[in-house]
């Protein structure tokens, strides 16, 4: 059965939305039965929620499929992922032997698909998947600038409230 990418890419965007009305950085994942396109797990970044570093949405996605499933390879699934999965998130990607990888829009700071590391089809490694890229890009990028402009903006406010705190104590 051929995915309907749009379809599914929008419910990683429905995760990501999750995260940012958290205050996580807003990325969202989605695994999918390819067999028949039933949705396995859902996941969205919870790092601050968590005090994790590795609650990053593909390792949540990934962690509750491997219990719902009952199994750690999770071969005849397709991860949909808003942004481009970093290194530790490739890694998760491989070893967990997921059979593709769709994600929306590039990162350059982190990516480990095609912007600074290529892990999920590294030829040394024992697995690689099937990847496509830039599905619903604009609206998965968008997300991200959104979040960090208002994220920038509360760091102003912060810090003007912090100065105006400061004069009216020397006063």
């Amino acid at each position: 059965m051929i995915l309907d990418d749009e379809k599914y890419m929008r419910l990683a965007l429905a995760e990501a939305e999750k995260a940012y009305a958290r205050g996580e950085i807003p990325i969202g994942a989605v695994l999918v039965r390819n067999e028949d396109g039933t949705v396995v797990s859902r996941g969205h970044n919870l790092r601050e929620s968590k005090n994790d570093a590795t609650a990053h949405a593909e390792m949540e996605a990934i962690r509750e499929a491997c219990a719902r499933l009952n199994r750690w390879r999770l071969s005849g699934l397709t991860l949909y992922v808003t942004i481009e999965p970093c290194a530790m998130c490739a890694g998760a990607l491989v070893n967990s032997r997921i059979d593709r990888l769709v994600y929306g829009s590039t990162e350059s700071k982190f990516g480990a698909v095609e912007s600074i590391f290529n892990v999920v089809n590294h030829r040394l490694l024992n697995h690689r998947l099937s990847v496509t890229a830039g599905v619903l890009e604009d609206e998965c990028r968008q997300l991200m600038k959104d979040f960090f402009r208002m994220r920038r903006e509360q760091n102003k406010q912060k810090k003007r409230e912090e100065n105006s705190e400061e004069k009216s104590a020397d006063s």
